[in-house]
């Protein structure tokens, strides 16, 4: 009965440890320099003059309230993109730099979303991020093959894209193009992130605002954020099976 027993126990650590179990790291916060947000902002006439513009900015500020001490960046784009806000973690200067934007900050007219996600791209490799919320506000306009192939390299990095719809909210500008749902709903499923509207944006904000750890694990680099206790279980596993030796000796 006691070899049953020791050979049950061994067993059942053993079993346990295979699961995997794990405890999230206590020094974490110390990665938050792997883990930032890039917002990318649409400036071109249809956002600036047919959305909610101060809509837009406000979900802009709350997408980097929500990244806590995590730096964030920001991309602006029409018919080119730039880096308005390198990689920061002062929210007063980010904020000064955003509600700063306007319809003329951009002076390319057009909207092309893949060049301001290209360079969100490039500006989380330079940095050597390793988990990334790449957040796209935008109405949709442009969105097309380019686009959706950043949004795959951004996945295949780890890292995710998210979105916010800015939907018409006065009349567009002669010449506009329309607001397109159906296109950043099928951007964001190729960039594995989640979608809202900028006046109920919970979805992405609980996204980006998911701890370091759970960033970590989500981009494949587990190990830095969680301990693995399934080595010790092995250890302990063993106490048992010493008891099975001495039995048969």
């Amino acid at each position: 009965r006691q070899a049953n027993r020791a050979a049950a126990q061994a067993a059942g650590a053993i079993a346990l440890a295979l699961t995997g179990p794990a405890v999230e790291r206590q020094d974490t916060a110390t990665f938050r320099n792997l883990d930032e947000t890039v917002i990318v902002l649409d400036l071109s006439r249809s956002v600036t003059e047919g959305g909610n513009f101060q809509g837009v900015r406000q979900a802009a500020a709350a997408i980097a309230d929500a990244a806590g001490t995590r730096a964030v960046s920001l991309v602006v784009y029409a018919g080119d993109a730039y880096l308005a806000a390198s990689p920061t973690t002062d929210r007063d200067s980010f904020g000064t730099t955003l509600f700063a934007l306007d319809a003329d900050t951009v002076p390319d007219r057009g909207s092309h979303p893949e060049r301001g996600l290209a360079l969100a791209r490039r500006t989380l490799a330079e940095a050597d991020v390793v988990a990334a919320d790449v957040v796209l506000i935008t109405d949709g306009d442009g969105i097309g093959a380019a686009a959706n192939r950043e949004a795959r390299a951004l996945a295949d990095r780890g890292w995710r894209l998210q979105a916010l719809f800015v939907p018409a909210d006065k009349p567009l500008p002669p010449g506009a193009p329309k607001p397109d749902r159906a296109a950043l709903d099928a951007l964001v499923r190729a960039g594995g992130g989640k979608v809202a509207d900028i006046a109920e944006p919970g979805p992405v904000l609980d996204a980006v605002g998911a701890g370091t750890a759970q960033h970590l694990a989500a981009g494949g680099y587990g190990v830095l954020a969680y301990a693995d206790l399934g080595r010790w279980l092995l250890l302990l596993a063993a106490l048992p099976a010493l008891a099975l030796f001495r039995r048969s000796a």
